[in-house]
């Protein structure tokens, strides 16, 4: 008969074989959720690791895949008695084998050393288990109160975040709860010029100007009795100072304290309704450029045809004083007429800028120069001041030639005989990288109701003005990059441009 260690020699790979299949057929469901050739592997370690256990008295495999596999189902969620079973099968199937190879003494031995092997294997396992599950319970349970503290933390953050979203954001946001305020942020409160403690419980109306009233309780009350109603709409809020603002509103339905409340967020919309208008002010004179162009041109060439026949009657001297003198003062009419037409074409037509190197004192003094016979006849005084590290600028000589005669020409002809006209270049509050222009009068002025209209096209309080200069000039300031503004400083009517020093030809 053959030894114990022939028969577990010889019999290796029936006995792993037969292992792994009846793990899968006969143990529980969990065994038969594992794919066959997995279970093959592992029976076939512990069929060595039993091996070592039985013929050299090693444990230390046995050991190894005790802890490997009490991890691997600990991980999978078996039961305890499932994976004792399983170990159990190995005397299962050895003992038939064992019993049909071995006989005497032998036999016994064997079996009673496999008897304490089994039992060293289940026992050693199942300590394993049940501590591996103890501490899986504690650190489950660690984890929970790490994940409440981390949840806890999150929710305090989650409402930092909040309040920092609600209280922070520049829109106002607010609670309308039966037509009342029940909560507002704090730009809620500054949009219409209250305190929080003001707001708050106070009829939402209150801060809806009057001529925004009923749009705004109709929207409500249909929003409450579910009818559809645009979930934004624009309003006038009603400022603490009583004035209405365009404001934006977008509002939802929410459930608040047991009933139905509004809950919206309010935005300034001035700005836009400002670009707004612009647009359509800009759309408006695109069309009035194209009507004025096509005038223009059909005035200019008759206009021209005039100036040359009274210019030829002139020369003819055979007029007397009086025919004379009113042939003069036409010929001087169609030199406005022109005057006008062409301001009317510059007005009309894009600006396009041939730039080049230029300082602007050689620009102001080309103008004084054309200038210089109207500046004598009217006895003006004239004051320069320049500050000599203004350097050249890129700039359209002809274009920005047009901007100071038509500021000079302005104060000319509203000055009185002997007035005073000033004229200084800087750097721009001192900033280095644009260059100012200042030429003030000491005439009657513009009156400060005027004074924001005055760049307006077709605004003018001066008798047969067109109102197109000073327009103009802002239209050649702004495409250079630069900026034209009016007021008032000691008494004295200012026009003041800068434009930027580092603006290269283009």
């Amino acid at each position: 008969m053959a030894s114990l260690k022939e028969v577990l020699t010889e019999h290796r790979q029936e006995i792993a074989g037969k292992w792994g299949p009846r793990l899968h057929t006969t143990i529980g469901s969990k065994y038969r959720t594992r794919p066959s050739n997995e279970l093959l592997l592992l029976t076939s370690e512990a069929t060595d690791a039993n091996y070592e256990a039985l013929i050299n008295k090693d444990f230390s495999k046995l050991d190894s895949f005790i802890e490997k596999i009490t991890k691997l189902r600990l991980e999978s969620g078996f039961k305890l008695s499932e994976v004792q079973k399983a170990f159990d099968l190995y005397r299962m199937i050895v003992t038939p084998i064992m019993t049909r190879e071995m006989d005497g003494i032998d036999l016994s031995r064997a079996l009673a050393r496999l008897n304490v092997i089994l039992s060293y294997t289940i026992t050693h396992f199942s300590d394993y288990f049940q501590s591996l599950h103890e501490k899986a319970v504690r650190d489950y349970a660690q984890t929970l109160e790490i994940e409440v503290a981390e949840r806890t933390r999150e929710l305090s953050e989650s409402e930092a975040k909040y309040r920092v979203l609600v209280e922070d954001i520049n829109d106002g946001y607010f609670i309308n709860h039966n037509g009342r305020i029940v909560f507002a942020n704090r730009s809620f409160c500054e949009m219409h010029g209250y305190t929080i403690n003001e707001v708050i419980g106070k009829p939402y109306i209150k801060f809806v100007a009057p001529e925004s009233v009923e749009k705004v309780c109709s929207f409500y009350n249909k929003r409450l009795q579910h009818e559809h109603v645009p979930e934004q709409y624009t309003f006038l809020r009603l400022h603490k100072n009583n004035t209405g603002l365009p404001t934006e509103n977008k509002v939802k339905l929410i459930y608040y304290a047991g009933n139905y409340a509004a809950a919206g967020i309010c935005r300034d919309i001035t700005e836009r309704v400002k670009m707004e208008e612009r647009i359509r002010e800009s759309e408006s004179l695109a069309h009035i450029g194209q009507l004025t162009t096509s005038l223009a041109h059909e005035l200019r060439n008759p206009l021209s045809s005039i100036k040359m026949t009274i210019q030829m009657l002139l020369e003819t001297k055979s007029f007397d004083r009086d025919n004379t003198k009113a042939l003069e003062i036409s010929a001087k009419e169609i030199i406005k007429l022109e005057r006008t037409l062409s301001e009317m074409l510059d007005f009309a037509r894009p600006v396009k800028l041939e730039k080049e190197l230029i300082s602007m004192d050689e620009v102001i003094q080309s103008c004084l120069d054309v200038l210089d016979a109207r500046i004598k006849e009217h006895r003006i005084t004239l004051r320069q001041k320049t500050m000599s590290h203004v350097p050249a600028q890129w700039l359209d000589r002809g274009k920005m030639e047009q901007v100071i005669i038509n500021i000079l020409l302005n104060s000319i002809e509203v000055l009185p005989r002997r007035g005073t006209i000033s004229i200084a270049v800087r750097l721009h509050d001192g900033d280095k990288s644009e260059a100012s222009v200042e030429i003030s009068d000491n005439g009657p002025g513009v009156h400060d109701d005027d004074l924001p209209y005055i760049f307006d096209p077709f605004f003018s309080k001066k008798p047969g003005g067109t109102g197109l200069g000073l327009s103009n000039v802002k239209k050649i300031v702004e495409a250079h990059g630069g900026k034209v503004v009016a007021y008032t400083k000691r008494k004295r009517f200012c026009l003041s441009f800068h434009v930027p020093l580092k603006v290269g030809h283009e």
